[in-house]
């Protein structure tokens, strides 16, 4: 039997959702800081870290418009993993019409630890989407964050009867 292999799938940690930005979240410096340390834990293991950006085509869109500043990735990720694949996704489920699967393959991936924001939408949509189900999947629960605090408790208070939440420390 292959030995565990997991990746760290972070989700839109983008511009837009910072306090400049078109649709800012709760937390959000709280939570980037916890992912930066999710990051530098992952690159001490050598585990590959797949960085998650949502882009609209719809121009008329109320965030994440392609090619506008609020739609890139939040500059502290990169600069952390500048090589890290990147996924672009248009949709919630960050598996849905999107190369992340074919990533996690060419890598042999066994194992997801799913972090990002927005938990009750892009976060729950992959953690628990059909391509998920071939991967054991964990939810990094303090390297999650959404609109308010209850929304984000309540997010992560649902995966209980499907998937593990573990804090970033825990892995």
């Amino acid at each position: 039997m292959a030995a565990n292999k997991p990746a760290l799938i972070v989700i839109d940690i983008q511009n837009d959702y910072f306090p400049d930005g078109r649709f800012p979240l709760a937390n959000t410096e709280v939570t980037l800081k916890n992912i930066e340390a999710s990051i530098n834990k992952a690159k001490e293991k050598s585990m590959p870290v797949i960085l998650v950006q949502h882009i609209s085509s719809n121009e008329k869109a109320p965030f994440f418009v392609k090619g506008t500043d609020g739609a890139k990735i939040h500059q502290k990720i990169l600069d952390l993993v500048p090589d890290a694949p990147i996924v672009t996704k248009e949709y919630a489920d960050s598996f849905f019409e999107t190369n992340l699967e074919e990533i996690l393959k060419k890598q042999d991936v066994t194992d997801l630890l799913v972090c990002g924001m927005m938990t009750q939408n892009c976060v729950t949509h992959t953690a628990v989407s059909k391509s998920a189900e071939n991967y054991k999947v964990s939810v990094l629960g303090d390297c999650c964050s959404t609109v308010s605090d209850m929304i984000n408790a309540i997010a992560l208070r649902a995966f209980v009867t499907r998937l593990p939440v573990i804090n970033h420390s825990e892995m």
